[in-house]
């Protein structure tokens, strides 16, 4: 029989059932949520035959009712299942009278892709369990096949190069062009303050959610990267013009899979194309590196597509409400929360 146990914390477990997941979903250890920062946190532990970890789920408190999944970047707002899990297993942690208090009335989990193996799960288990999963579509990411194209050798066209030296070169009018690849022990505090002051200048400086100026975000990157394992993952592509940072290309290397994170550039260069140059570069070297797909999230699917990228899983946001004396309005709030827009 299963046993679902209820931890104060982040359960170092969680580690154990990351390395039995999916391996594009590896990266789902607990340095990942610790980097987040949560304070009011505890972990849903499911352990199956001869106490072996299989559903690994920390929990914080948002506000009075609402519990969520924590995470400092979305949409990887997920948490760790073994491969072998089924979604038997998941509603046996769903069913559990601890889990459930833990859980409260109404949890959140997402923004998550569609087609994650936590929520494949989760859907299937919900309804047996006294759950009811209620959905909204956020955006809908965009893949390239980096074997596939290797494959038909169409990818990159010659055009393509030839355009890219051009701009190349008068680039390196500007000064000495230096393409750099960080990852691993490169993360220090300098190579930040290069990545941030890109990004000063770029068209992020007034966003919402700069990824490396001052504030939660990059405490969150920060944290991440004092885990040895997480900053080998962390991968940083950057070109310095004349010793100065003019443009960068953040991704989370997890297995064959890139997931593309963020790109910025000083628009002193932006004639000149310094950002695709640079990420034509970054898909090279990660070819060499058994890259085989990179996922390039939501947004701007013109460009990508051009590149050669086609549309993935959709990006979905889950409220998860505990049937019961609620159940009567459990379509009026499905209804509220799939109309609402709340990214966050």
């Amino acid at each position: 029989m299963p046993k679902v146990s209820v931890i104060n914390g982040l359960d170092p477990s969680i580690d154990r059932v990351a390395s039995m997941a999916r391996a594009a979903w590896r990266f789902l250890s607990r340095s990942w949520f610790a980097a987040a920062g949560s304070q009011e946190i505890c972990t849903l532990l499911l352990s199956g035959a001869e106490g072996v970890p299989l559903i690994a789920l920390p929990i914080a408190a948002v506000g009075r009712y609402l519990r969520t999944v924590p995470s400092g970047y979305w949409p990887f707002r997920s948490f760790p299942v073994a491969d072998s899990a089924s979604a038997e297993d998941m509603a046996a942690l769903l069913s559990d009278r601890g889990a459930r208090r833990a859980l409260g009335r109404f949890w959140r989990l997402g923004p998550i892709y569609a087609d994650d193996p936590a929520l494949i799960l989760l859907r299937d288990a919900a309804p047996r369990a006294g759950w009811h999963v209620c959905t909204r579509t956020i955006a809908t990411a965009y893949l390239l096949d980096m074997e596939q194209l290797a494959a038909e050798g169409t990818w990159p066209r010659n055009s393509t190069l030839r355009k890219n030296r051009f701009h190349e070169k008068h680039l390196a009018t500007h000064g000495h062009l230096e393409w750099r690849f960080a990852r691993g022990a490169d993360w220090t505090p300098e190579l930040f303050a290069d990545l941030a002051e890109i990004e000063a200048k770029s068209w992020h400086a007034g966003a919402s959610d700069p990824k490396f100026l001052p504030g939660p975000h990059r405490r969150f990157w920060e944290r991440l990267a004092s885990d040895p394992e997480q900053a080998e993952r962390m991968n940083a592509a950057i070109l310095y013009v004349d010793g100065k940072p003019a443009a960068f290309s953040f991704d989370l290397d997890v297995g064959d899979r890139k997931y593309a994170i963020a790109n910025s550039y000083d628009p002193a260069f932006a004639k000149h194309s310094p950002g695709k140059c640079l990420y034509y570069r970054n898909l090279s070297e990660a070819i060499g590196r058994d890259i085989r797909l990179v996922d390039w999230g939501a947004g701007d699917g013109g460009y990508k597509q051009t590149i050669g990228a086609e549309r993935g899983p959709d990006i979905v946001d889950c409220l998860i409400v505990r049937k019961g004396w609620i159940s009567p309005f459990i379509r009026i709030i499905a209804w509220v929360w799939k109309t609402s827009q709340n990214r966050n």
